[in-house]
Parts: C-alpha cells; structure tokens; sequence
C-alpha cells in the first residue's frame, strides 16, 4: 500500500465562526447536578443506534462500550466502577433530547456521551444544561454549537475547519482549479462544510448543485455535471447519499477525483459505493487504523477487532476516547458539576485519536488526516492543516 508520510502536524484551534445559526440558546446553569455515587460513576449513552445515522450512532456505542470495560476492568476510577445506562434516540432530535431528559432527571446520570450528530447535539444539550450534568458529543462538527454551552464539550474538529482542509488540498495537492460542489441542503452539517469551503476555494465552481437526505438517484444531476469542465467533485454530506454518488458518478464514467467531509468515514460508504468506484476518493478523518499509530492506538485497534470482529472507524475512536475523558474528570468529583469543570481544565489527554487540550470554547485543539482510497482501502494517509 502506498502512503505518504504526513507533512505537518495541525494544532486545530477550533475557534467557532459563530454562524447565528449554528448556536444552540440554552446558556449557563445554576443546577447543582447530579451526586456521584459511593461505588459507582454513572455515565448515559445517547446514541445514534437505529436510524439513518445508525452506523455513526452504532460504530460510537461499540468504542464507548469496549472504553467502560476496560477502565473497570483496571479498577474503575478512584476506586468506582462505571455504570452504564444505554438509549437509542433513534436518529432523532425530539428523540434526543426525550432521551437526555430521561438519562439526567429518570438514571441521573453523571456525565452523558453522545450524541453523535450535530443536529440531536444541538437538541439535547438543553435539557443537561438545566440538569447541570456535561454532555461530550464525540462527533459533532456544528460551528458555533458550544457558543456560550457551560455543560457542553465536543471531541472532534468543527464544520468550517473540514471546509478549509478540503479547499487546500484540492487547490495544492490535487491542483484542482475547477470543480463541482453537490452537497446536501438538508444537512446543517453538510452546509456548513460546503460554505467554508466555498469561502475558501479561490478556482471556479462550475457548477453547485443540491441533494437531499434519502435521495437514491442521482442521475439527472451527475449527468449534467458531466457535461461540465472541471477537475474534481465536492461532496458534502453523510455517507447514506455519498456512497451512492460515487457509485453512480463512476457508472457515468466521471472520473474525476471526489472529495469530502468526515461523514464518508464509515465502511458502509465503499458498501454502497462498491469498492471499484471507491479510487481516487479523498476524504477528512480524526482518526485511521491504516499508516503508522500511536501504541494506544494500536491497542485499542486490537481490543476493539477482539471484541467486535470488525476494525473500529473513527466515530469508535471518537466515542472511545470521549469516555476515557469523562473518565480522567471524573477523579476526585462529587457531583456531575465537578465533572463538567474539570473536562473544561483537560488538556494534554493522551486519546486514541491524538493528544487533545480542550479550549475556552469547549471544542478539542487536535489533529486532522486526509484519507486516500483505492479500490476501496486506504491507500495515502497524509496529515493536513488549515492555514
């Protein structure tokens, strides 16, 4: 497999562009939270686990999972064992925040992990907030999600980031001067992707065209795309529609290379993708199991494939390193307060996924990858940065 050795290594200052409508209005709080138990540390699980986004939703549950064994495995923290209380919102956002409601105020819960989607994050911080109980969201990406949330904390890089590092890497690596942007309007994730992105890119967009979330055919759009000059396809959006883009793109015989976010980062993009059309397909990611790790990384690659039978994506890690960090708060803390004000001190954790410090804004300062596929498998793994 060929790789390129990563050229830089970006300190990702996630600082929000604080769009209006990337801000979630539930503040501060007085509550006083939830009390840690004698011999337990309760911890909810809010994820994804039925749904559109169920295999985002279910990859996070399956990390956090394998992180809550190991850790009480090895003694728990000050002496406490992890108890788990495990809801599926369903993929959806009302569902969310019902669920969050009921792991704060029903299970009292110390801390909540997940969800994995901006927009059920954005739904069910609310409800923790007035709880006074910390919610990490492993992979939800929303510029401007944290603004002003006490009891909020991200564990991945934000919307407006992956749109710069896709327009640099087009414009310098691919030596793309002309391309497609196809994004999904549905998506406030995907959008706020596609206007970074269109912020940054100084070639011509050709033509921007629209999907939405549940489209299966594309062909009307891709085949006025080919008509089109240009170097390189945009695509923001989840792999549920990307994969089948690709796949359909390639039918056409468009073969220009494809580029997109970190919601291509699942096995089931080159699924429905098919690993023929998956070449020439790049992609951001916090996290790879190809290229060379860290010797935490590798464990955990080792114990996850033990216990899943199946490599871990990077919402696993994501979700896996989310809980070791609620984990290293969690020591010497009474209440669920305590808790939210020492993941708001975390810095230098040593994750799965890089050393992360968590900024005044709540969002990780981490590092970013450019994943490369061919026939479908990693082939470059290239470290990227911004600016």
């Amino acid at each position: 497999m060929k790789k390129r050795i990563a050229l830089s290594f970006v300190a990702l200052a996630s600082v929000a562009l604080l769009a209006a409508c990337g801000e979630v209005k539930s503040g501060g709080s007085n509550a006083t939270g939830t009390k840690v138990a004698d011999k337990t540390i309760k911890i909810g699980f809010n994820f994804e686990e039925t749904g559109a986004t169920a295999a985002y939703g279910t990859a996070e549950q399956k990390g956090a999972q394998l992180a809550v064994e190991e850790i009480n495995k090895a003694g728990g923290i000050d002496g406490k064992k992890l108890e788990v209380v495990d809801k599926d919102n369903k993929s959806e956002t009302a569902e969310a925040a019902s669920v969050t409601t009921n792991l704060v105020t029903q299970s009292k819960v110390n801390a909540v992990v997940g969800p994995a989607t901006s927009g059920a994050t954005a739904a069910a911080v609310s409800n923790a907030t007035k709880a006074g109980v910390p919610l990490i969201s492993p992979s939800a990406t929303q510029d401007g999600l944290t603004k002003n949330q006490e009891y909020l904390f991200i564990g991945t890089f934000q919307d407006s980031f992956q749109g710069k590092i896709i327009s640099k890497y087009v414009t310098e690596t691919l030596k793309a001067k002309k391309v497609v942007l196809y994004t999904d309007n549905s998506s406030d994730y995907a959008k706020g992707v596609a206007k970074a992105f269109r912020n940054a890119y100084k070639g011509k967009i050709v033509a921007d065209e629209k999907f939405v979330a549940g489209d299966t055919d594309f062909q009307a759009a891709l085949t006025k795309m080919k008509g089109k000059d240009f170097d390189a396809i945009v695509i923001p959006g989840y792999y549920t529609e990307a994969g089948k883009i690709v796949n359909q793109a390639r039918g056409l015989g468009i073969d220009q290379t494809i580029v997109g976010p970190d919601g291509f980062g699942d096995a089931k993009f080159v699924e429905q993708a098919t690993p023929a059309a998956a070449t020439n397909v790049y992609y951001v990611s916090g996290f790879t199991t190809s290229g060379e790790m860290s010797e935490k990384a590798k464990k955990f690659v080792e114990a996850y494939k033990a216990k899943y039978k199946e490599e871990p994506s990077m919402f696993a890690a994501l979700a896996y390193d989310s809980v070791y960090m609620a984990a290293e708060a969690a020591k010497g803390a009474k209440t669920s307060v305590d808790i939210k004000d020492n993941l708001a001190k975390l810095k230098d954790f040593d994750g799965v996924t890089g050393s992360i410090t968590i900024d005044k804004d709540h969002n990780p300062v981490k590092t970013a990858l450019m994943i490369g596929l061919k026939d479908g498998q990693v082939d470059t793994v290239e470290t990227v940065k911004a600016e």
